[in-house]
């Protein structure tokens, strides 16, 4: 019979003998398997509905340290039970077990090598009189709730070493070794809330999308198992995986230790339980952040919906100029979400609206960028400036005196762009000019101003101020160019940077649209009654986000401990009424005047539009905080 058939053959088999062994309770499965008589390759999908877990063991005077390097990463280890020394059985997960017969495999390690498989480790029985035993969660144990979220279930996974490091206690350090399962794009939200509140049994994905944002080179040559084949619209979707434990086996070196094999686990008696009802800070919700490379993000439904009411609330149009048309909605999450996972951001600002007057800049823009930098800031982020090189100085006194004041903790520093040679924007945003190696992974500009269709500048009366504006352009334009670099443009009028997403409607619904329009777009358009409440919504998003859980645990790969410690220092970073009072105070006294002259007059429902700023940003710090 040819190779072909057979490996056929022996899989149909399995699949019929897996399908029977679907039913058998827990208890008769492990007398099965400790009598030798069960020959599959895993225990996926057998005594469905119950928990299965990982198994390591180790010498009690290591038992201490593991057990607290669990609870730094109860991700990829949470802890189902831990044994005294000596014990084979684990009465709260089963009733009858022997640890030391009751896998189908095991895998042993002297020194950090694995030297060997076995099938039972009655002949250690010496040994393990001085070793303890821990249960993991598994995420097998999540397969029923998958399958009932309509979600294909193959049987099959792989597992990847990635370049996550785990929170390290004393020996016990490693990076996070995860699972990957092909998901279908539209049943991704369905997969992270299947799998959420199971936390027992790996919880929710902790990544969604490319593979290299893990530091996994070549999802077809897994560390574990066979490779996994994706289908056409398949997204590739990774859980914490307890074979971490292994790994951390491996290099804490130990003389002796024992393992399951990875995909032969340990069944226990208890049951999945499923989840009725859950709050909204609970339930997930996914969203793609990038196409190149691809990645969603997570968070709390909870959390989206104060960030919609953020959205809804600086959408008001002060002088009705027709901005209502531009709005896009959702756009604010989206562009939090992925300023969430960068690391390194740029902000850009400065709009010189005021042509005739030294200095020309209007009080729009800089407010909003320093409160977005000192939430960065606040969030342990890098963060830098870059604006026109005439304007260097004016800038330098700003974001000094912000520090004095208590707006910023430090001062952000201060970048100037110039276009000396085609490479020039790529050689300002990556090391050496390699796009491989970018300084800033996002670019935000507010209110800034953006190059229309025919190369030049314009304030909202068809003025050009080519000569005061510096191509920053060319920064957003090299940005679309770079995997894993993504632009965020915030703008009141349409002929600010990043606004070219919208330009149509700009030219259809904005006077003098179709001479100013910005015609260079960027990944994500947030657009404001005023510019300096998109800086302060953003701002306030960003505070959503680290203060929601859900959103923490994808963000940390679930790993380490949760950041809500630092909750206080994010409050303090918020945007306030008093902060901007004093930073509209310094902008005076260095001659910076307003864009709206007709703002001390205006009226917004009835108030006073000053009054209406300072309600603003008041509402916007109160949905925040709820």
């Amino acid at each position: 019979m040819a190779s072909s058939e057979l490996k056929k053959n022996l899989e149909a088999e399995e699949m019929f003998l897996t399908e029977g062994l679907k039913s058998l309770l827990p208890h008769a499965l492990r007398r099965i398997i400790r009598c030798n008589r069960l020959n599959i390759m895993n225990t996926s999908g057998i005594a469905e509905g119950y928990k299965q877990a990982n198994v390591v063991i180790l010498h009690k005077s290591l038992a201490d340290d593991f057990e607290k390097f669990c609870h730094a990463n109860e991700g990829p280890l949470p802890l189902l039970y831990r044994s005294k020394p000596g014990d084979w059985k684990c009465p709260s997960l089963s009733s009858d077990s022997d640890i030391r017969t009751d896998c189908l495999q095991y895998k042993i390690y002297e020194h950090g090598v694995c030297t060997g498989s076995l099938k039972s480790l009655r002949e250690y029985s010496e040994q393990l009189k001085n070793m303890v035993t821990f249960y993991l969660g598994c995420s097998f144990s999540f397969e029923k709730a998958v399958q009932n979220a309509g979600i294909p279930v193959r049987n099959v996974e792989q597992k990847c070493n990635t370049a996550v490091p785990c929170y390290s206690i004393s020996t016990f350090c490693c990076n996070l070794v995860v699972t990957m399962r092909p998901i279908p794009e539209s049943k991704l939200e369905a997969a992270a809330g299947a799998t959420s509140e199971l936390k027992e049994a790996h919880g929710a994905p902790i990544h969604m999308g490319d593979p290299g944002l893990l530091g996994i080179q070549d999802l077809s040559k897994p560390d574990y198992g066979d490779p996994v084949h994706l289908h056409p619209g398949d997204i590739p979707v990774f859980w914490a995986c307890g074979v971490t434990g292994v790994e951390a086996i491996i290099n804490c070196r130990a003389p002796l230790a024992f393992t399951h094999s990875p995909g032969y686990m340990f069944i226990t008696d208890l049951k999945n339980y499923n989840v009725t009802f859950r709050s909204p800070r609970e339930v997930p919700q996914v969203h793609c952040i990038s196409e190149d490379p691809l990645h969603y993000s997570i968070v709390s439904a909870e959390a989206a919906q104060k960030i919609k009411t953020l959205e809804t609330l600086i959408g008001i149009d002060p002088g009705d100029r027709g901005i209502i048309h531009l709005h896009r909605q959702g756009e604010l999450l989206k562009a939090c979400l992925s300023i969430s996972h960068a690391h390194s951001v740029l902000i850009t600002t400065g709009f010189p609206t005021h042509f005739t007057y030294e200095p020309p800049e209007e009080n729009d823009g800089p407010p909003g960028a320093l409160a977005i930098a000192a939430m960065l800031q606040a969030l342990q982020k890098e963060v830098a400036i870059v604006t026109d090189q005439r304007a260097m100085n004016l800038n330098k006194k700003i974001i000094e005196e912000a520090v004095q004041l208590g707006i910023l903790k430090r001062p952000v520093p201060l970048l100037s762009y110039q276009s000396k040679s085609a490479d020039s924007a790529l050689m300002f945003l990556c090391e050496n000019g390699n796009p491989r190696r970018p300084r800033f992974d996002h670019l935000i500009a507010i209110e800034r101003a953006g190059m229309a269709a025919d190369g030049n500048y314009y304030n909202a009366r068809k003025v050009n101020i080519k000569h005061l504006v510096d191509p920053i352009d060319e920064l957003f334009l090299a940005a679309q160019t770079l995997p894993g670099v993504t632009t965020t443009g915030v703008g009141d009028g349409g002929n600010e940077l990043g606004m070219g997403k919208i330009k149509d409607a700009v030219k259809k619904h904005i006077k003098n649209g179709d001479v100013i329009a910005c015609d260079v777009g960027a990944d994500f358009t947030i657009v404001a009654g005023v510019s300096n409440w998109g800086g302060y919504a953003i701002a306030c998003a960003l505070y959503i986000l680290s203060t929601c859980e859900v959103h923490d645990r994808y963000l940390r790969k679930a790993v380490g401990f949760p950041r809500l410690s630092n909750k206080m220092v994010w409050l303090s970073a918020l945007p306030s009424v008093t902060k901007e009072e004093k930073l509209l105070k310094t902008l005076v006294q260095h001659g910076v005047r307003s864009g709206k002259t007709a703002s001390l007059e205006m009226e917004v429902d009835g108030l006073p539009f000053y009054n209406t700023h300072s309600l603003m940003i008041e509402k916007l710090r109160e949905t925040a905080q709820q």
